[in-house]
């Protein structure tokens, strides 16, 4: 079985996992991208997943403007249609949060945090083939978790109760996307993905782990020149070369 194949019959078993789950207040509305999106991850795996990876680069969860829109990580429309070469339907999810409505790829509203993200690969490696070539990215928890102003509501912040059960599920994800991809580098996009790295992966000792800056525009530091700082630290792990 291919490595794209792997991933995609662990994903269906998060996702059947994931559906189980009920959330209480404050969070009103959860959305999975990989359920109603499946369509367009899965054109992302077979067609970028089909190989093992040097890099992994590890997420927390989607945005509203990006994964939950394009069911890719990070997933800014522009660049899953444009550099990505991916398009496709996406379907609704149910109940779909009347602030924050799923329009796919017709969505017009950028998330800075992908479009920062993808355009320092695209802009490193021109064509998408290059760039999966080695590295790959994947977040560690594929829900959205909204509150009932549409105010987005990261995993960390769950109930203890809640958190644990996510958790569980998605460490077990992680391991065996790592077991499947045989990364050299993990590298945590933010302290929280380096932190579940960090705690899921240390039966890994081959495995290197990093982090570089959290792209969000919520990060004052982000806003200062994310796509530098996040360069120079991939250069000074030895992942890129100056």
């Amino acid at each position: 079985m291919s490595t794209a194949a792997d991933l995609m019959k662990m994903t269906k078993r998060l996702n059947r996992s994931l559906a189980t789950l009920s959330f209480g207040d404050p969070v009103t509305h959860t959305y999975n991208p990989l359920e109603y999106g499946w369509a367009a991850h899965e054109i992302f795996l077979k067609r970028y997943a089909d190989t093992k990876k040097r890099v992994i680069f590890l997420g927390m969860n989607p945005g509203p403007f990006g994964m939950a829109q394009t069911a890719v990580p990070f997933g800014e429309v522009a660049a899953v249609r444009d550099w990505m070469k991916i398009e496709t339907s996406i379907g609704k999810p149910k109940p779909e949060h009347p602030k924050r409505p799923v329009t796919g790829f017709e969505c017009t509203r950028s998330e800075v945090s992908g479009r920062r993200l993808w355009g320092l690969f695209s802009e490193r490696y021109p064509k998408a083939e290059q760039f999966f070539k080695d590295h790959f990215v994947v977040n560690f928890c594929p829900l959205v978790f909204m509150e009932e102003s549409g105010r987005n509501r990261t995993p960390d912040k769950l109930s203890k109760d809640e958190r644990k059960v996510v958790y569980d599920l998605c460490d077990q994800y992680l391991a065996e996307v790592v077991s499947v991809l045989q990364p050299k580098w993990v590298i945590g996009v933010g302290g929280f993905a380096l932190k579940r790295a960090k705690e899921v992966l240390s039966d890994y000792p081959e495995l290197e782990l990093g982090c570089i800056l959290h792209p969000s525009p919520a990060s004052p530091a982000a806003n200062r020149g994310w796509a530098e700082q996040a360069s120079q630290q991939l250069e000074e792990l030895g992942i890129w070369k100056r």
